[in-house]
């Protein structure tokens, strides 16, 4: 027996977390019965419907890097119609992105149906180096970027000790290199104006051990098995 929420999530319904909104909002049916409540256990033998459509046979789970562009919204779909990085991804895959990027921010994004992995990913206590190159609008003092590695004080408590340095600098702009572990609302643009600057673009670079080496704006590829294997290696500790 396992709960109702992770089971969706296994057949690639949607993230956990997602699968507990649309548990709350009355569309999801076990044997008949609507299903509203959290903390329901099911069997395999038990009869599951979204939005009316049975879901068995769990499908073969998918993996992909995606290096986003902006303009893209990190979600399954969008009430305002703006495009979503799964515009980006074959028509027939069913599968979500774990974590975000703004509309703004471009760069590495992981896209899976595996709702295990990707409710072990966003989990607030598991962290990851996310790395960072974040383009300014002039040249950040030295002082600055060792306040960066330090922490900034922002609205939600203090950032934890980061990885900073400057990679390009000149009086009309400095590229800046940042790597964080955390994963706060637009903590990185947060942690910039802080110190009264304009990010002028974001990507994101790296996720722990994975880069877009290869990998296109707006192209994506497949992890590979090592790759997979090393995330939930990563994530083993949280349940």
């Amino acid at each position: 027996m396992e709960r109702l929420q992770k089971v969706m999530a296994n057949y690639g319904v949607a993230s956990r977390r997602k699968c507990e909104k649309i548990i709350e909002e009355g569309r999801v049916k076990v044997n008949g019965v609507i299903i509203t409540e959290m903390g329901i256990k099911v069997s395999p033998e038990d009869k599951i419907e979204v939005d009316g459509q049975l879901i068995s046979g769990r499908p073969k789970q998918k993996y992909y890097l995606l290096n986003k562009p902006v303009g893209y919204v990190t979600t399954a779909d969008d009430p305002q119609g703006r495009k979503t990085v799964l515009d980006l991804i074959s028509k027939n895959e069913r599968v979500f992105p774990v974590g975000r990027l703004d509309i703004m921010t471009s760069g590495l994004l992981l896209i899976t149906n595996d709702g295990d992995l990707a409710f072990k990913l966003t989990h607030p206590s598991f962290t990851v180096e996310k790395t960072y190159k974040v383009t300014i609008n002039k040249d950040m003092e030295e002082k600055e970027v060792d306040l960066l590695e330090k922490g900034v004080p922002l609205e939600d408590g203090m950032t934890a000790p980061a990885k900073a340095h400057k990679a390009k600098s000149s009086k009309g702009s400095c590229e800046i290199i940042l790597t964080i572990h955390e994963g706060k609302n637009r903590q990185v643009r947060r942690m910039i104006s802080y110190f009264g600057y304009k990010v002028i673009s974001l990507e994101r670079i790296k996720y722990s051990f994975l880069n877009l080496d290869g990998v296109k704006v707006g192209n994506y590829r497949e992890l590979h098995r090592e790759e997979i294997a090393k995330l939930y290696n990563l994530a083993k500790k949280i349940t």
